[in-house]
């Protein structure tokens, strides 16, 4: 029995973290997505990939995961142009990418 409880303690934190994970890439896309349509850029890919994980203070000073993801989008359907997202835990930290044509 304390075999399975250690097993348990030690699973249960790996499995925690894939989850805070990809609730981060479902937030990544819908800031990114948002992005390109502010932008009136079109969304490539349909994909967030993960490009970069790390401890970091957030902008309230607390120590956290902050995850940088890539997105893709075109102005025109013929260039790729890339963007990435920042969370810091759940929070937007920002956006690098399309910006909106003033007109």
């Amino acid at each position: 029995m304390p075999s399975l409880l250690f097993l348990l303690l030690a699973v249960f934190p790996l499995i925690a973290f894939w989850s805070a994970g990809r609730a981060a890439a479902e937030r990544a896309i819908v800031h990114g997505r948002q992005a390109c349509e502010r932008a009136g850029v079109q969304w490539l890919d349909q994909s967030v990939p993960l490009v970069r994980l790390r401890l970091g203070r957030g902008p309230d000073g607390r120590l956290g995961w902050e995850r940088q993801f890539r997105f893709e989008y075109s102005t025109g359907g013929e260039d790729r142009y890339h963007g990435l997202v920042t969370l810091h835990g759940h929070a937007l930290v920002g956006v690098v990418g399309p910006v909106p044509v003033a007109g």
